[in-house]
């Protein structure tokens, strides 16, 4: 072994970049695992009473019931965090971050403005309006948003090798989802916009909401800040945006609410959304303060991937050959930016 300090210190810092890599990839990977489980869930929902009985040119009211879904869910999401952070012992932790808001609880209130009435509601308004793979296309490239506002707001570098990865993944991602999509998008559906515009939402929601979460980990614990985030929702959902629709117009509210918690099987669906939504995101946060925005994001939109496996399993219907060359595809840019030397993925936010 030698005795030069620096060296024993370069050789301490290399293994510290090689692990906070591993457990960077490893985060995001369970981020895009969980992510692609919530389609199955979120799917079956719209099966259920009261959402099934909505017709389908009633926009207004599917709109209504798409904000009570969401709200629902992001309270259903707060309890799992709750009790994650319960075994972590940090509840305490939770309540010394979200009353300092000039500081940083404000991160997690923008956050969940980005990722909650915007990214997730717009994700929504995709699969209402145009087709369940036009939705999850349209979000694939939320990853370069990210990255860009990262680039852009606080100078996270985005390397050459990185950039081919996250490019190699948003392709394969089109690869799985293109040929289904261009049979969703009917012409003759006037209501489509609503949908395009939704899918707008949630690209640049969820990748506003990590370039606003990864500035937020800097001064916070990402199980800590997560568990901020859907409380904010929460708040935006219930004391603004529904009661709101409730006063000003005539729109059933309130029997969407009784009818989705009074559904046992409405809110079966709901709890196991819940349950892969809350550490789906825990996993996302945590990616963020190890590997970066940029590549966190990449490596969650594997769950393309993932959720053609998992609706492939409880559906039993084989996917296409299409599936495979994006499969391909997706594991191929995984591994170009995982083989980004560890020391690189360290110095993202070096402002020299």
């Amino acid at each position: 072994m030698s005795n030069n300090p620096s060296s024993a210190l370069s050789i301490a810092l290399n293994r510290h970049y090689a692990r906070s890599q591993r457990w960077g990839f490893a985060w995001a990977l369970w981020t895009a695992i969980l992510w692609g489980a919530w389609y199955v869930p979120g799917t079956a929902l719209w099966s259920e009473h009261p959402y099934v009985d909505i017709p389908a040119d009633a926009q207004s009211l599917r709109l209504a019931a798409t904000a009570v879904m969401t709200w629902v869910h992001a309270i259903t999401v707060f309890l799992f965090l709750l009790l994650w952070n319960a075994v972590l012992g940090k509840v305490k932790d939770y309540g010394r971050t979200i009353v300092r808001f000039r500081k940083i609880s404000k991160w997690y209130a923008l956050a969940s403005l980005c990722g909650g009435p915007m990214a997730i509601f717009g994700s929504y308004m995709a699969m209402g309006f145009v087709g369940p793979v036009f939705a999850a296309v349209t979000s694939l490239f939320y990853p370069v948003i990210g990255a860009v506002i990262a680039r852009l707001w606080y100078k996270e570098k985005i390397s050459s090798r990185a950039a081919l990865g996250m490019a190699i993944i948003i392709f394969g991602g089109v690869v799985i989802y293109g040929p289904s999509m261009f049979g969703e998008i009917d012409p003759n559906n006037h209501h489509a916009w609503l949908g395009y515009f939704g899918g707008i939402m949630s690209a640049i929601g969820w990748g506003a909401e990590g370039a606003v979460a990864g500035r937020a980990m800097d001064v916070s614990d990402p199980d800590v800040g997560i568990h901020c985030r859907f409380t904010f929702e929460i708040a935006f959902w219930g004391v603004f945006i529904l009661p709101f629709l409730a006063m000003f117009t005539d729109l059933p509210i309130k029997d969407l609410i009784v009818g989705t918690v009074t559904h046992s099987n409405a809110m079966l669906w709901i709890t196991l959304a819940a349950a892969c939504h809350a550490y789906c995101y825990t996993a996302f946060y945590k990616s963020f303060s190890l590997i970066g925005v940029g590549r966190g994001e990449a490596i969650g939109n594997l769950y393309a991937v993932f959720a053609l496996i998992f609706i492939a399993a409880f559906t039993l219907q084989l996917p296409e050959w299409y599936f495979i060359v994006g499969l391909v595809l997706t594991v191929l840019g995984s591994f170009v930016m995982f083989s980004e030397s560890a020391e690189s993925v360290s110095e993202l936010r070096d402002h020299s």
